[in-house]
This record gives structure tokens, C-alpha cells and sequence, in this order.
């Protein structure tokens, strides 16, 4: 192995060293403590989710009022992705005129997302629309893994209440996964990227000659690229 690659191997390390003590401390206070950092901005975010959305995020739930929340989610997360997919030559923000993505890869892509494989059979900026980027596929990049974190988090505490009957909300665990730690992470990454230029509007794919003087069609949306900064942590 080369040089620079050791030394990237390394940086890796040392970065994981340093952020796994912080992250953690701050994720740990966010699941099990009363209060956790940023509560004066993000409460009053939640509890406008929960209002709108109906959840008490006071009670708590058994293992099968958890699995059921989680399964009732994913299912209408499926349903709407699909559907989206199906329906995208039809819906706004599709500047390309892209078709219809065909049933069987639209299944597949929906499957794909909601358990945060995110397997692509496609080249996604020649089959998905902007909307279908944003909605279909960006969303699941954040909630699939919110799902995935709840889902640990309720394990552990299934270990740490072994006494108990109630190993917490799947809705408030998804969500305060969402807002306080998916988010922020995104949000700092996004900044960064911004800062180096990186192209990212609603305007249509834009055709350039290139040196060997052949046509080259540059994509200008970049959704899926950032939306998978949610699945690295």
C-alpha cells in the first residue's frame, strides 16, 4: 500500500479515536437522559412534530407496540416511495421529462432504501427526477437510518430494563434520531460543500463539449451524493 494510503487509513483512525467518545457521550444523553444538549432549539422543533403528527411523546410503548410503530412506518414508507416512482413522469421538479421509472425497479429501489441498503440498478441521474431524489431517496437515507439507530437503541434498553415493560417510543426515538443527530451532521457537511463550490440547483441536466469534442450531460442536482452523509453516521 502506497504512502497517502496508510495515511488516510491512519487519519480514519484517529478521527473515529476522537469523535467516538464525544458523539457517543452526546448520543447516550439524547436517549436515556431527561436532558440532553440542545434542548432550548430542538424541543420546540419536536413537539411541533408530535403535535402535528399525533404522538404522545410521554408514553412509552411494550416490544410489540415498538415493532408495530416500526412496521406501520416502513410499510406507508414503502407504499409512498413506490408510488412516487410510478408516478414521477406525472409529478413537478422533473425538468428532464424523465419517464415513469418500470414497477420492478421501482419495488426493488423502494426495498432497497427502506432498509437502508440503498442498491442501485440505475443511473440515477438519468432515472430519477429531482422530486424523486429528494423524496424518494434522500428521505430514506435519513429515516431508514433513524429507524436502524431507534431499533439499537431500544435493544439496549430492552438489556438495561429487564424488569420493565416499556423500552420507550419508536416515534420519538426516530425522530429525535432525525433532528438531533442526522440533521446537524448533515447540515455542518452541507456548509462544507457549499464553501467548495459544489453545484447543486432545480435547472436541468446541461450538455458541455468536452476536450475530445463529444457531448457530455452534466447533472446539476446532486441529492443522492449528499443524503448519503446521513448513512455514514
Amino acid at each position: 500500500m502506497s504512502a497517502p494510503g496508510w495515511l488516510q487509513i491512519v487519519f480514519f483512525g484517529v478521527l473515529i479515536a476522537i469523535s467516538t467518545p464525544l458523539l457517543g457521550n452526546y448520543m447516550y444523553k439524547v436517549y436515556f437522559t431527561k436532558k440532553a444538549p440542545g434542548d432550548r432549539f430542538f424541543l420546540p422543533l419536536e413537539r411541533g412534530i408530535y403535535r402535528v403528527c399525533g404522538i404522545d411523546d410521554q408514553s412509552e410503548q411494550r416490544w410489540r407496540g415498538y415493532a408495530m410503530s416500526l412496521l406501520a412506518f416502513s410499510f406507508m414508507s414503502l407504499v409512498f416511495t413506490y408510488a412516487l416512482l410510478r408516478f414521477q413522469k406525472h409529478l413537478p421538479l422533473n425538468p428532464d421529462h424523465l419517464s415513469a421509472v418500470n414497477p420492478g425497479l421501482s419495488f426493488n429501489t423502494a426495498v432497497s432504501f427502506l432498509t437502508n441498503t440503498n442498491w442501485q440498478a440505475y443511473a440515477g441521474e438519468s432515472t430519477m427526477s429531482h422530486l424523486s431524489q429528494m423524496l424518494a431517496l434522500v428521505l430514506h437515507q435519513y429515516v431508514s437510518a433513524a429507524v436502524g439507530m431507534a431499533v439499537a437503541v431500544a435493544f439496549v434498553r430492552s438489556i438495561i430494563r429487564r424488569r420493565q415493560r416499556t423500552i420507550g417510543n419508536f416515534w420519538v426515538d426516530m425522530i429525535r434520531s432525525t433532528t438531533r443527530i442526522l440533521l446537524p451532521i448533515s447540515i455542518v457537511f452541507a456548509v462544507v460543500f457549499m464553501s467548495q463550490g459544489v453545484v447543486q440547483n432545480f435547472h436541468a441536466s446541461r450538455t458541455v463539449n468536452t476536450v475530445a469534442a463529444q457531448g457530455l450531460d452534466i447533472a446539476l442536482f446532486a441529492g443522492e451524493a449528499e443524503g448519503r452523509l446521513a448513512e455514514v453516521f
